[in-house]
């Protein structure tokens, strides 16, 4: 896992879907000021990379949640890997929001799905945690267990595991903070100082320069 984690930081370090700015940091919705940024959609524009994210997610579920019988992506940077990997496992997909409408059926989830289907959700990336468990409880209502959740890449934030622990959902990423930061520093992307100070923001990313 750990060289699968290191392959796809540099392969979205090349299409630059991470950003980082130590420096000159971004504006999360939040209101979280953050030095790395993360747009995991601009796999789907490269056709080799968009291939290469759904078969890992593909191969993760098969391997970490084979009893799953349905995909439910997250709304809406998840939908369209979700429905990807839907396809190549030859199930059932639905997507879920994170509010209803506000004109026709009021549904959270979109699509049809039997209450009784065992659900692994797809998810983008991770962040808080607050949206993806957002949609695992709208799931749940449902009816359906969740087995578990996929990603392309989780920040690693505290506050996310200890919400994915109390929601006793078992999330696997392809790769992570971690994996990201060092092979910017390998590669010559980010320096050393940088480094010291992306630390020092995921301790307490809420207070972080404020």
């Amino acid at each position: 896992m750990d060289k699968l984690k290191k392959e796809f930081a540099s392969k979205l370090l090349k299409v630059k879907a991470i950003k980082l700015q130590p420096n000159d940091p971004f504006t999360w919705a939040s209101g979280w000021k953050s030095p790395l940024y993360c747009d995991n959609r601009k796999t789907l524009s490269f056709p080799e990379l968009r291939n290469y994210v759904k078969l890992e997610l593909v191969h993760t579920i098969l391997e970490q949640f084979p009893e799953a019988d349905a995909v439910a992506g997250v709304a809406t940077g998840a939908i369209a890997q979700g429905a990807l990997v839907a396809d190549e496992l030859h199930l059932p997909f639905v997507y879920v929001r994170s509010k209803p409408k506000d004109h026709g059926m009021q549904n959270l989830i979109e699509g049809e799905i039997d209450p009784k289907a065992k659900v692994v959700v797809v998810e983008d990336l991770i962040s808080t945690g607050g949206s993806s468990l957002k949609a695992v409880e709208a799931l749940r209502k449902n009816g359906n267990e969740i087995v578990g959740m996929v990603a392309s890449y989780t920040y690693g934030f505290p506050v996310a595991e200890k919400a994915f622990a109390d929601a006793n959902v078992k999330l696997v990423t392809l790769t992570d903070y971690e994996h990201v930061v060092a092979e910017a520093l390998e590669t010559g992307y980010i320096k050393q100082e940088d480094v010291e100070l992306l630390h020092e923001w995921r301790k307490d990313p809420a207070n972080w320069k404020k």
